[in-house]
This record gives structure tokens, C-alpha cells and sequence, in this order.
């Protein structure tokens, strides 16, 4: 077991060197000493991240019917939190160790030092202080007084600003129920005890949808969308046993829920959430039918039924299916005696497309795969790496990147007009020599298969 734990810890350490290596995440405000939970994007991490959100926002809207897009605003008014109920009762469970001072969500507690009983962090026995409620809620004001008539919140989630735009999208659109609406964007939680890199922080991005139904169709609904969610992993590479069900017990269960489920991955660190399946009744559309005034009740004119809609609620988070996504690809073989890392990415998520290598910084070869590159600039993310080294070298850098394609210039491409392409999976080039007049169709449906 210890063995296995420190592997784990390896492999996790290895992919947060390879993220800040190869410029995937940075720890944010680095040069000042670091702000805890919070991290930036690099320029190939924000690719990686902007990948998984359009395959999220393709899968969600622009291939169905029945869902569309939303982006509503971070800042919203007090009375639609005290309307969810967030000002109340989004707390969590804080203690603090009389020792050494440091703070923890108690319900943590046991799974950080082994012990519900000893600090996590000095190891002390008999020094944490009995919970307390704390709100996660990061607190701003509106306005050049900072009075309680002027307090606002940052928005712990993005499912209100889809709530209360409910009727707008519904009328404008035209939609009846069953549709959805879908919305990704920033979120913000003053976690007690973040961690895990980039799987828990205080700034992140959900990627939610809300799917409003007649409320007899509500099981159908929800298995539905259970089974589509884990489906979409799946169908971008995730390994099936990397991936599982975790059903809530009644005793789990949020209080507006009637049932829920969540999709857990198997991070170096163990089994977590990577999104939510959640049959939310009607209880958010009546709360804020009640804190508002607003009749947001629903007129079926063909079976002449009036009813309040009942919501599926499917709630992912972007920052934490990236590092899904980042922990299932990441790889070691071995390559003539050397250690390989390699990205096994989809080719729909990788960053960088193709890289274009040339043999030699040598003119005309140097114009010659300039012009290779610019060809193929509209398939994505493209490099031209001549950044040193043997082309075995930069072909182990691109893996590392998880570069699905290299094309290669060299002498020859001059006279016969042609290169080859290396396939990052197999290091193979199984093509040949490719004419340079057919390379960006070529590319574009290997890309595309």
C-alpha cells in the first residue's frame, strides 16, 4: 500500500513538473512567493483548456436541438443568493488547530492525517477546535461605499445566472420544454482546504447545463443525461476504468436535490468528482418565483398543462477535467535506452496540432519549411520547432506536449517537393514521403479521424 501511495505521489508530482516545464499551469503571482489555490494557464495549458471547453460547448449546444448558450454575468443581485439559499447555507464545516494554527474543513480532516482527531499539518492530537460554519462565498461591494446596502458576491456557481435568465431564453429562443441551457464561466469559492493542484481552488470554471422538464419525465431525464455525461469522456479518450459512478446516498444529498449522481476519475491521488448529475425538482425555479414576484411557470398549449419546471442539472468543472484529462494521457516508455513522457492526448484536445521540424537551419531549407508551416496554420495550433538539438530530440519534446503530428523537412523536400510525417503514437511514419501540394488535406483528416 505505501508503495502504491508513493508511486501516486510520483506520478502526481511528475505531471505538475511537466505542467510548469512545458508551460501547461504556473502557479499564480509565482515571483512574489506564490497566492495559495490559484493558478494560471500558460500558453499551452490555455489551448488544452479552450480544447476541452469547445468539445464540452460542441457536444452540449451546437450538435443538438434542444440546448443553447448562455454566458451571464459574475456579478448578480444579493437577492438571488438569498433566493438559492447560498447566503444561508453554503458553509462548510471549519476547524482550527490550537497548535500551529492552520485551518481545515473538518470533514478533511480524517482523509489529510489518517485520524479525525490529529492536525493534518503539525500532527498534534486533541488541538482542533470544534466546527464551525463558515460561507464560501467571496464577499465585494457595488458601488463607492463598502456598506451593507452596496454587498455583493463573486458567484460560487454559474447555475443562478441560468435560473433567473430562464424565461428570457426560453421566449427569445422559442423553446418549450424539454430544452437546456448551457453556460460556461468563472466561479469563485474561498475553499477552507484547497489542494490537489488544479483539482481544488478558489477561482475555477464550471461547465454547466440545465435542462428544463415536464415534470413526469423527470427519471427519463435523468438517466439520460447520467449516461451521455460519462459517455463523453469515453468517446475523448478517458479509460473506461478510470472512470465510475459515484450514486448519492440520501444522507449525501443537496437539499434541493431528488437525486444525484456524480462522475468520478482516478487521479494519481485517488477517486473524485468530475462532475454532477443532479435532478433539482423544481426548487429552483420556485424559490426564485417567490423571492421575485415573477410567474415563471410554463403553459403546455397542446396537452393544457400548467406546471413549473423540474431541472436536470449536469455541472463539470473545466479546471478539473483538464487535469482529467492531462492524468489519463500522460505516459513513460522507453525509446533507444532513454525515458520517453509522452501526452497521449485525443487529437481534438492536444494544444499543438503539428509541429514542422526542419533538418538543418540551412537556407533554402529554412524558407522551404516556413512555407510548409504556413500551409498548414488553419488546421489549429501549429509550431515550427528548430529550436535545437537532434530531430529525435525535438520529436521527444513534441510527445511531451502531446503533439499528434511532426512533419519533417529536409534535404531531399527541395528536389522531390515532398516531407514525412512521424505519428506521435507509433514514432512511425507510415505514409512515406508526402507531396508538400497535398500535406494540409492529408493532415486535416488524420486530424479529423
Amino acid at each position: 500500500m505505501e508503495k502504491r501511495a508513493s508511486r501516486e505521489a510520483d506520478r502526481l508530482q511528475e505531471i505538475v513538473s511537466l505542467c510548469k516545464r512545458r508551460g501547461f499551469v504556473f502557479p499564480s503571482s509565482e515571483i512574489y512567493g506564490g497566492l495559495n489555490a490559484v493558478f494560471d494557464y500558460g500558453p499551452l495549458g490555455v489551448e488544452l483548456k479552450n480544447n476541452v471547453k469547445r468539445a464540452w460547448w460542441d457536444a452540449m449546444t451546437r450538435m443538438r436541438d434542444d440546448v443553447v448558450g448562455l454566458d451571464s454575468g459574475i456579478l448578480m443581485a444579493r437577492r438571488i443568493w438569498q433566493a438559492s439559499g447560498h447566503e444561508e447555507v453554503f458553509t462548510d464545516p471549519l476547524v482550527d488547530c490550537t497548535n500551529c494554527k492552520a485551518r481545515f474543513r473538518a470533514d478533511h480532516v480524517a482523509e489529510m492525517s489518517g485520524d479525525p482527531n490529529v492536525c493534518p499539518n503539525c500532527g498534534m492530537r486533541g488541538t482542533l477546535t470544534e466546527p464551525r460554519k463558515f460561507n464560501l462565498m467571496f464577499k465585494t461591494y457595488m458601488g463607492p461605499v463598502e456598506d451593507d446596502a452596496g454587498l455583493i458576491y463573486l458567484r460560487p456557481e454559474t447555475a443562478q445566472g441560468i435560473y433567473v435568465n430562464y424565461e428570457n431564453v426560453r421566449a427569445s429562443m422559442r423553446k418549450r420544454p424539454p430544452f437546456g441551457i448551457a453556460q460556461i464561466g468563472k466561479a469563485f469559492r474561498n475553499e477552507i482546504s484547497p489542494g490537489q493542484f488544479i483539482y481544488r481552488t478558489r477561482e475555477f470554471e464550471q461547465m454547466e447545463m440545465q435542462f428544463f422538464i415536464n415534470p413526469d419525465s423527470e427519471e427519463r431525464w435523468f438517466d439520460y443525461w447520467r449516461d451521455t455525461r460519462i459517455q463523453w469522456y469515453r468517446s475523448l479518450g478517458i479509460k473506461p476504468e478510470n472512470l465510475q459512478f459515484h450514486p448519492h446516498d440520501a444522507d449525501e444529498l443537496a437539499h434541493y436535490a431528488r437525486a444525484a449522481v456524480d462522475v468520478y476519475y482516478n487521479f494519481p491521488f485517488g477517486w473524485r468528482e468530475i462532475e454532477g448529475i443532479h435532478d433539482r425538482t423544481d426548487f429552483d425555479l420556485r424559490r426564485h418565483i417567490e423571492f421575485s414576484g415573477k410567474d415563471l411557470s410554463y403553459f403546455d398549449d397542446q396537452t393544457k398543462q400548467r406546471f413549473v419546471p423540474f431541472i436536470i442539472e449536469t455541472s463539470a468543472g473545466a479546471d478539473r477535467t483538464t487535469f482529467a484529462f492531462l492524468a489519463d494521457a500522460y505516459d513513460e516508455d522507453e525509446v533507444e535506452g532513454e525515458k520517453r513522457v509522452v501526452l497521449r492526448l485525443d487529437k481534438r484536445l492536444a494544444p499543438v496540432k503539428v509541429a514542422v521540424i526542419p533538418l538543418a537551419k540551412k537556407e533554402p531549407l529554412v524558407a522551404l519549411a516556413h512555407s510548409v508551416h504556413d500551409s498548414i496554420r488553419a488546421l489549429g495550433l501549429t509550431q515550427y520547432d528548430d529550436t535545437g538539438g537532434s530531430i529525435g530530440k525535438r520529436y521527444r519534446r513534441q510527445d511531451e506536449i502531446g503533439t499528434p503530428y511532426c512533419v519533417a523537412v529536409d534535404f531531399d523536400s527541395l528536389d522531390d517537393q515532398k516531407v514525412t510525417i512521424r505519428e506521435r503514437d507509433s514514432m512511425k511514419q507510415p505514409r512515406g514521403r508526402v507531396p508538400i501540394a497535398e500535406l494540409p488535406a492529408i493532415l486535416a483528416a488524420d486530424l479529423a479521424g
